[in-house]
């Protein structure tokens, strides 16, 4: 069976190349997937449909545009990984961990330990918490096996 996974999350550091590098290394037979980690990118988003001058209504436009490939893609995916960095609050992921248990997709939390309190709803509906990429890896190594 080939997997889908959908990586949401914070965008500053190399978490996804990780994850994505390791299911490589070791074969997993996934497909990753992914918001716009482009953040310029996504912020504009809804601009084609014309300017907005009001900082609010420009954020709807895009947020509603780049919702088109968020909810498809966790409707696809198998399983989810939700990362929380400490740089930002990323209240999207946080959307997306509600959006995925909604939806009854399972999914992985991927966070610090300093941010458990703040987190304690999402994690409570997640299938489990990992501090590291690698972790993240070795929980894919062992629910993508056939054996």
């Amino acid at each position: 069976m080939n997997w889908t996974v959908y990586l949401s999350g914070e965008i500053h550091s190399d978490w996804r190349q990780k994850i994505m590098q390791g299911a490589k290394e070791h074969g997993l037979a996934i497909t990753f997937t992914s918001a716009v980690t482009d953040h310029e990118a996504s912020d504009a988003a809804g601009d084609v449909l014309g300017e907005n001058d009001n900082g609010f209504w420009r954020d709807h436009q895009s947020s509603k545009v780049n919702a088109i490939r968020t909810k498809n893609m966790i409707q696809k995916c198998d399983i989810a990984i939700i990362r929380f960095g400490d740089k930002y609050k990323q209240w999207n992921a946080a959307f997306d961990a509600g959006y995925c248990a909604a939806l009854g997709k399972p999914y992985i939390t991927l966070h610090a330990e300093d941010i458990i309190h703040p987190l304690k709803e999402v994690d409570a509906a997640a299938m489990a918490w990992a501090q590291t990429p690698e972790q993240v890896i070795e929980l894919l190594k062992y629910v993508t096996s056939d054996s």
